[in-house]
């Protein structure tokens, strides 16, 4: 190896040692900044095998100006590709899949997403319950909170060692047993929702997340079977179902208070979570 110290005259100095990165490093760079979100399942319904069994929480980067661009391309809205986009963008964890969230999980990381991205105010137009006008509310984001699903009220609700749920109906008697949505059951409902309306056909919307978050009735897992008992549910029973599983996902309570400008209605209402949400004002 070369003595580079026998090349300079005895008592000089030699020139410091510079860092090849900071040598190169521009004086624009700049460090995208992360945050932690906790999760409000708590990682207690994914796989052993998934990145998030048993995390509390997970580490994102802050919005930038590129992340802008995914969530307002034209392309990606149409195919209803943005969010997710996105967020497999801000991610730090490579191997995770987006459409793999719980959907408790997926809101309360674009909840916060949100929030480093243009503050906790969010403005939207809202329907009043009671006259039908359209005003505009100012939503405090940080007022949201987490809900673990652990409080099942007075809802005949039983855990199972499989991650799911066996609720009891009232009027059928039937056992149903439940699991908890990810963002693909999400984004196939919506697909399947969105085809429906162009073909002008009828829209089961209720039959169909009920029929996707039904595992067995009874025991019996035959698809053809839970598709019609689902169909043919009292619809006592049916509302019944759909307010336990309310109980037993976890999620964001995102209901804050409305007060209709035009006639004075005051009642909480749930602030919507859509692509809209992103765009800056």
């Amino acid at each position: 190896m070369r003595d580079n110290s026998k090349r300079f005259a005895a008592g000089a100095e030699a020139p410091p040692v510079v860092a090849q990165d900071e040598e190169t490093r521009s004086p624009l760079d700049f460090s995208v900044p992360t945050e932690i979100v906790d999760l409000p399942s708590k990682g207690r319904f994914y796989s052993e095998v998934h990145p998030l069994h048993k995390k509390d929480s997970i580490e994102i980067k802050f919005m930038t100006a590129k992340d802008e661009d995914i969530l307002t391309s034209p392309s990606l809205l149409k195919k209803g590709l943005a969010l997710d986009r996105f967020l497999k963008n801000i991610i730090l964890d490579g191997t995770l899949r987006v459409p793999s969230l719980l959907s408790g999980d997926k809101n309360a990381i674009l909840v916060a997403s949100r929030i480093n991205g243009f503050g906790a105010d969010y403005t939207t137009k809202v329907t009043c319950p009671s006259c039908g006008a359209a005003s505009e509310n100012t939503f405090d984001l940080n007022e949201i909170s987490a809900y673990e699903g652990d409080d099942y009220g007075d809802y005949d609700v039983t855990p199972t060692d499989r991650r799911t749920f066996i609720v009891k109906l009232p009027r059928s008697k039937f056992e149903m047993e439940i699991r908890l949505l990810t963002g693909k059951d999400e984004n196939e409902l919506l697909a399947k929702m969105q085809a429906n309306k162009k073909s002008k056909v009828y829209e089961p919307n209720l039959t169909d997340q009920l029929k996707m978050i039904t595992l067995s009735i009874n025991g019996n897992e035959d698809r053809s079977l839970i598709n019609r008992a689902i169909d043919a549910l009292p619809a006592f029973d049916s509302r019944y179902l759909r307010a336990a599983y309310a109980k037993v996902q976890p999620g964001l309570d995102m209901t804050q208070e409305f007060s209709c400008d035009a006639c004075g209605f005051e009642k909480e209402v749930e602030m919507p979570l859509t692509v809209d949400f992103f765009w800056s004002r």
